[in-house]
């Protein structure tokens, strides 16, 4: 388990310190009916201390130290952790919370995840007599924890939209002696399901761009999510950042079919090598200087169809030479270009007007009656 990036997501949450949520309550008071227990908590373990939400049984509550805390080791373990006897468990007979109040002597705890799969805390029943649980409990038990994440992920939902609105939002490009960057993102809606991420690196450019299938809330969520798995630990490689967030895809929406073409590429700054990994996305390519233009793509399936599991993705390399244009725009693009020539027509405007002046048509085209969907286009040029 990675500790900074499970202490991040608690933070994230905003959930500590916060005063008692009666929506997470009475799945505490169901807790204590349908497994039979006296004592049920809530509990969060942050840097140094284990910080309880919700609970019934414990009396007043303060905080416990992280090292006395029960709790840490399900956190831990990130999977149910059960002790049926604490008196004979060579581990916790001696445990504070055992020769004391509230007196453990049975434990059972299951996992809370923060909604990006990171365990931040532990749904815990407790008693005061050895005993056992039956599967059905257990599964009970793992049932009312996926019930406290839901709560959870309702309280994020909010600033999850925000977000999402953010991210639909144009935004500045980096500006890299040497080159001409430019890009643009509208949505068909409210909210855009595509998305796209400029992040300048030690010598280097990483370029993103995805589309999730639809538009509107459900898609930009999605979009936000994968922008988010994408952006963490930017330095990854491109293959292991991709499937990375095709298994995290995967898990989430498995059942939902909801899978995201992207385009997740690196450009070396000095010399314009270009490595780039296309996820069923094909609308990345370079133009020449002089009237050619190149695809860039690798045989790889959308984010989101498990490709983790089937193989490898695949990385396709090119280089980008002085006077010559990276290119790469979503799907919607291509409903306001000439269906005769769509790419002749994009390399015609890019040529006659330059990056910046190029992306600004794009974002007329975004108005054009025939629009349907969202539309999201980068132009890099390696000025000559």
């Amino acid at each position: 388990m990675d500790e900074q990036k499970r202490q991040a997501a608690l933070d994230a949450l905003h959930i500590l310190d916060t005063p008692a949520d009666e929506r997470l309550d009475r799945v505490t008071r169901l807790a204590k009916e349908l497994l039979d227990v006296p004592i049920v908590a809530l509990n969060f373990i942050d840097h140094d201390r284990q910080w309880t939400k919700s609970q019934i049984g414990l009396g007043p509550v303060k905080d416990v130290r992280r090292d006395d805390s029960i709790c840490q080791h399900t956190v831990a373990s990130n999977s149910l952790f059960m002790i049926e006897d604490t008196h004979a468990s060579p581990d916790f007979a001696a445990h504070p919370a055992v020769t004391g109040p509230p007196y453990v002597r049975f434990y059972a705890g299951h996992p809370v995840h923060a909604p990006g799969g990171q365990p931040v805390g532990a749904l815990c029943a407790i008693d005061t007599r050895p005993r056992q649980f039956s599967d059905h409990q257990l599964d009970l038990l793992r049932d009312l924890a996926l019930w406290m994440e839901t709560e959870l992920g309702r309280e994020c939902l909010t600033e999850e939209v925000d977000a999402a609105r953010l991210l639909s939002m144009s935004h500045e490009c980096p500006q890299i002696p040497g080159y001409t960057i430019a890009a643009d993102s509208t949505a068909h809606v409210s909210l855009s399901g595509d998305f796209y991420d400029l992040t300048g690196l030690p010598g280097s450019l990483r370029v993103t761009l995805a589309d999730a299938m639809g538009s509107g809330i459900g898609a930009a969520l999605v979009a936000a999510g994968v922008r988010a798995s994408l952006r963490t630990e930017p330095e990854r490689p491109l293959i292991q950042a991709m499937t990375d967030a095709d298994r995290i895809l995967h898990e989430d929406f498995a059942e939902k079919d909801m899978f995201v073409t992207a385009v997740h590429a690196n450009v070396e700054l000095a010399t314009g090598k270009i490595e780039l990994v296309d996820a069923g996305h094909g609308l990345a390519f370079v133009i020449g200087a002089d009237t050619s233009w190149r695809p860039l793509r690798s045989v790889n399936l959308p984010l989101g169809m498990n490709s983790a599991v089937a193989g490898d993705y695949k990385l396709v390399t090119d280089s980008l030479a002085p006077g010559e244009h990276l290119v790469c725009c979503s799907d919607g693009l291509l409903d306001v270009l000439d269906p005769a020539d769509p790419f002749g027509h994009v390399e015609r405007v890019i040529r006659e007007l330059g990056p910046e002046q190029a992306i600004a048509r794009v974002a007329d085209l975004a108005l054009d009656a025939r629009a349907t969907d969202d539309i999201t286009a980068i132009v890099i040029r390696r000025d000559a």
